[in-house]
C-alpha cells in the first residue's frame, strides 16, 4: 500500500530547471507594453479558500453535506467551484517531478498487454516530451526568442484538454511574451516499419499580432538525444535540435522517436494526419470491446473512456515514469477487478497472472487474498475458467498457505502477524488485510465448488468462516462505542489502539483512514448492520471525508504551506464506494462520484496522483498531486460510476444474490430529455443491458437482464418528482414510491419492455 509518504529525490536537474521556470514567470517579457510583457500569477483571495480551510477543522464533512442537500444533490460545478484545480506533480521534499513542475499525461500505443511497454510522457503544459521517465531523454519545446518555455507562463497557457475530450491526444494552447499565439497537438503512435513508439508533434504559430515580431521556435533535444527527433525538413538542425523562424501564420511537425532504431520517417502533414488517424481507431477499437456505460454528462463520459484508456497502458503498474512505477498488489488487483467488469477481461487476466506469478517472493495474506479474490471475480464476469485451469498449482499453494496459518492446532484463527503496509513496517495483526483475505477465501471456494475442485472449495470455505469468525471474537473485545454514538474499531486488532479524535491529525490515523474501507467492503460486517453504520459515523464525525473524498495527512504535498497538512487520498475511496453502494447510501456514492472528477483528477485531462492538496498552495489558484500518473485513484472513479449503474447485492459469505440497477446516479440524469444507456455489462448472472429515457412526464425502460435471484431498478429523479405508476404490457408493476425502486415483473420476456409515469 502507498500513501504518498514514500519515494526518491527528483533529479537536481529537474529541480534547477525550474527554478528558472519560476523565474521567467516572473520576468517574462519586456518589448510592448502590455499586459503581455510580465507573467502575473492568478493568486487566490484572502477568502477564496476559507470555505475549504474552515471545513478541513469541521469533524464531518460540512461541505458534502450542503451539497447533498440542494435541490438535486451534488454536481460536478458545486465541487469544482469549491476546489482548486490539480496542476504541480510533487515528489519527495516537494521537489517537482517534471522541470516545470507540471504533471504528464502517459502516452503508448502497446502492441501487448505483456512484458516492457514504450511509455512517452507529454508534460501537460506542452514544454516538452520525455521517454519512458521523467530523467529519460527528453524534447523541450522553447518559444517567442527561442528562450521561453513554452507554457510556463500559466496565466497565458489555455488549460490542456483531451482530443475529443477523451483520446490520448493533448491540446494546448499559449501566448509568448511577445504576443505571438500557439496552438499545439501532441499523441504517440506507431508507424508501419518502425518499431519504436512515436511522439508527434503539430505546433501551429500566429505571429500576426504580435506588432511584426519574428517567433524563433526552438525544439531542443537533452543531451546526447538529437539523433531521436525528426522534423518536417524546414526548420534548421543544429547541434541540439532545430530551430524555425515564423512571421505570419506557419504550422509546424516534429517527432520523437523513443526508441530509435532502423527505419525512417518521412514527416509532414499527411504523415501526421495518417499517424492520428491510426492511433485514433486504435484506441477506439480497444474501448470497443468493453460494456457500455453511457449517460447523460459529457465530462463524466470523458473521463470514463480516457480512465479506461490509461488503465490499459498501465495494467498491473501503479504509475508510469516515476518511482511509483511498480507493483502494488492491493492497488492493481483492485484495477483487475474493475477492468473485468466493464468488459476488458484481457486486461483484468493480465494483472492476475502478472500478481500471482510474484505473490511466492513476495508474499503476505493480505496480498494472498486480494490475488484469490480478484480470480475468482473474474471467473465470475467472464465465465472463463481458462486463468483458473491454467495457474491451478499456484491459486492452491496460495491457499495452503492461507489455510496452515487458520487451522494451526491450539491458535486463535487468525493469521500471522505482517507489516501494516508498505510504508509501515511494523508488523501487526491487520484488521484490513485479513478480512480481504477471509473475502479471498470465501470468493474462491465459491468459484472451485462451481468448478467442481471439491477439496480445494471446501477448504478455502472453512478457511474462510473460521478466520471470519475469529476476526469477529477479536473485535469485540477492542472496540469502543463512543459518546457520539458512533463505533471505533482499531485496525491492528490485539494491540489496544485508542480512537482518533481527528483522524488527520496523526500518521496513524491518517493510515486507519485509509485501511479500514479494505474492512468495510469485504462483507465481514453487513453493510446495513450496527457495526459497519457505527465505524461510518465514526469516519463521518472525526474528519475522514471532504467532499466525499477520503482524507489523509498530506504534509509533503504543502510542504512548507501555511495551511493544514490535511489533503486527499482517494486510492482509498475505492473500497469506501464499493461500502457505499453495499449499504444503499446513494448520495453520498454521488458526492464521491463529483469528488473524484472534481478534486482528485486535473480537470479535463482526467489525470490523479497518489494523493491531492484540497487547499491552494500559496500564492496561487491551484493544487499539487504526489507522484502522478496513479491507477488507483483512475480505478475509484471508474467503480463508483459502474456500482452506480450495476451493483451486485451479495450474502454474509460474498456470494452474489441479487442485481441492483441504476439504484445511485445523480438525479440530474433523469431530467427530461436525458437517456441513461447500459450494454453488455459484466455481472454474476451474465449480461445486463438496460436503457432509461426520460421523456417529459414519462420513463421509458428497456430492460435486458439475465436470471437473479433478486432484480431491482430505481429512478432517481429530481427532487420533488415521484413515480405515480409504472406498467409492462399494460400490467401493473410493483415499485416503491419512498425510493423509486422498482421491481420487474420475471415474465422470462427479454427485452422487458416498462414505462414510469411520472408526477
Amino acid at each position: 500500500m502507498r500513501i504518498g509518504l514514500h519515494s526518491r529525490r527528483a533529479t537536481a536537474g529537474a529541480a534547477a530547471l525550474a527554478l528558472l521556470c519560476l523565474a521567467s514567470h516572473a520576468a517574462g517579457g519586456e518589448r510592448h507594453g502590455t499586459a503581455r510583457e510580465t507573467c502575473t500569477r492568478a493568486r487566490v483571495t484572502a477568502g477564496g479558500s476559507s470555505a475549504l480551510r474552515d471545513a478541513l477543522g469541521a469533524g464531518r464533512d460540512v461541505l458534502g453535506e450542503r451539497l447533498i442537500a440542494l435541490r438535486d444533490g451534488p454536481s460536478y460545478a458545486a465541487v469544482r467551484r469549491l476546489l482548486p484545480p490539480l496542476w504541480y506533480a510533487k515528489s519527495r521534499g516537494g521537489l517537482p517531478l517534471t522541470h516545470t513542475g507540471a504533471y504528464y499525461l502517459t502516452f503508448a500505443h502497446p502492441l501487448s498487454l505483456y512484458g516492457e511497454k514504450d511509455f512517452a510522457l507529454h508534460v501537460a503544459d506542452g514544454s516538452a516530451i520525455l521517454t519512458r521517465r521523467v530523467d529519460g531523454p527528453s524534447l523541450t519545446i522553447l518559444v517567442g526568442d527561442g528562450r521561453e518555455v513554452y507554457g510556463s507562463c500559466l496565466a497565458r497557457l489555455a488549460p490542456p484538454r483531451r482530443a475529443h475530450g477523451w483520446l490520448p491526444v493533448l491540446r494546448t494552447s499559449y501566448v509568448d511574451a511577445r504576443g505571438v499565439r500557439y496552438a499545439q497537438e501532441s499523441f504517440a503512435g506507431r508507424v508501419p516499419g518502425i518499431r519504436s513508439l512515436v511522439s508527434f508533434v503539430r505546433l501551429t504559430v500566429d505571429a500576426r499580432r504580435a506588432g511584426g515580431a519574428t517567433a524563433l521556435v526552438r525544439f531542443v533535444a537533452s543531451p546526447g538525444s538529437r539523433a531521436r527527433l525528426v522534423t518536417d525538413r524546414h526548420g534548421v538542425l543544429d547541434d541540439d535540435g532545430a530551430r524555425y523562424g515564423v512571421r505570419g501564420v506557419r504550422v509546424l511537425y516534429v517527432a520523437w522517436m523513443h526508441s530509435p532504431g532502423r527505419g525512417s520517417l518521412h514527416l509532414d502533414a499527411a504523415a501526421y494526419d495518417t499517424a492520428l488517424r491510426t492511433t485514433e481507431r486504435f484506441w477506439e477499437g480497444e474501448l470497443a470491446g468493453g460494456a457500455t456505460f453511457e449517460v447523460p454528462e459529457r465530462r463524466v463520459l470523458d473521463a470514463e473512456r480516457s480512465l479506461l484508456v490509461q488503465l490499459r497502458i498501465l495494467t498491473w503498474r501503479y504509475s508510469v515514469g516515476n518511482p511509483y512505477e511498480e507493483l502494488s498488489f492491493a492497488e492493481a488487483l483492485d484495477a483487475a477487478r474493475i477492468m473485468a467488469g466493464y468488459g476488458h477481461e484481457d486486461v483484468s487476466e493480465a494483472i492476475v497472472r502478472f500478481a500471482l506469478r510474484r505473490l511466492p517472493a513476495r508474499f503476505t495474506s493480505w496480498r494472498a487474498g486480494a490475488v484469490l479474490l480478484a480470480a475468482a471475480e473474474h471467473y465470475r464476469l467472464t465465465r472463463d475458467a481458462t486463468l483458473l485451469d491454467d495457474e491451478e498449482p499456484a491459486f492452491a499453494a496460495a491457499l495452503s498457505r492461507l489455510a496452515r496459518q487458520v487451522e494451526r492446532s491450539g491458535g486463535t484463527g487468525l493469521l500471522n502477524r505482517e507489516a501494516f503496509s508498505s510504508d509501515v513496517r511494523r508488523r501487526v495483526v491487520g484488521l484490513h488485510g485479513q478480512a480481504v483475505a477471509r473475502q479471498g477465501l470465501l470468493a474462491m471456494g465459491s468459484v472451485w465448488e462451481r468448478l467442481d475442485r471439491p477439496r480445494l472449495a471446501a477448504r478455502a470455505t472453512a478457511a474462510g468462516i473460521r478466520l471470519g469468525s475469529a476476526l469477529r471474537a477479536a473485535l469485540r473485545s477492542s472496540q469502543r462505542r463512543l459518546p457520539d454514538g458512533s463505533l471505533f474499531v482499531p485496525a491492528t486488532i490485539v494491540e489496544g489502539t485508542r480512537p482518533f479524535d481527528r483522524l488527520t491529525a496523526s500518521r496513524d490515523g491518517s493510515y486507519w483512514n485509509l485501511v479500514m474501507p479494505y474492512a468495510l467492503a469485504s462483507g465481514l460486517f453487513d453493510p446495513k448492520g450496527l457495526t459497519a453504520r457505527g465505524i461510518w459515523r465514526y469516519i463521518g464525525g472525526h474528519g475522514g471525508l471532504l467532499l466525499g473524498l477520503v482524507r489523509a495527512d498530506a504534509a509533503r504535498l504543502y510542504w512548507g504551506e501555511p495551511y493544514p497538512a490535511s489533503g486527499v487520498d482517494q486510492v482509498y475511496g475505492l473500497n469506501l464506494t464499493r461500502f457505499l453502494a453495499d449499504a444503499d447510501l446513494p448520495d453520498r456514492l454521488v458526492l464521491s462520484l463529483y469528488g473524484t472528477l472534481a478534486g482528485a483528477m486535473t480537470r479535463d485531462t482526467f489525470v490523479s496522483g497518489e494523493a491531492a492538496t484540497v487547499v491552494p498552495l500559496r500564492g496561487t489558484r491551484l493544487g499539487s498531486m504526489y507522484l502522478p500518473p496513479n491507477n488507483g485513484t483512475s480505478a475509484a472513479f471508474l467503480e463508483t460510476l459502474r456500482v452506480a449503474l450495476v451493483h451486485e447485492r451479495r450474502n454474509a459469505r460474498g456470494a452474489p444474490v441479487g442485481l441492483e440497477l441504476a439504484f445511485a446516479t445523480p438525479r440530474a440524469w433523469l431530467r427530461p430529455g436525458t437517456t441513461i444507456r447500459v450494454e453488455g455489462a459484466p455481472t454474476s448472472f451474465g449480461e445486463v443491458s438496460y436503457v432509461l429515457s426520460r421523456r417529459r412526464r414519462t420513463v421509458r425502460i428497456v430492460l435486458d437482464a439475465p436470471q437473479a435471484p433478486s432484480l431491482r431498478l430505481r429512478l432517481r429523479l429530481p427532487r420533488g418528482e415521484r413515480i405515480e405508476r409504472v406498467q409492462a404490457a399494460g400490467r401493473s408493476v410493483l415499485f416503491d414510491a419512498a425510493t423509486g425502486t422498482i421491481e420487474p415483473p420475471s415474465s422470462g420476456d427479454r427485452p422487458l419492455r416498462l414505462v414510469a409515469y411520472v408526477t
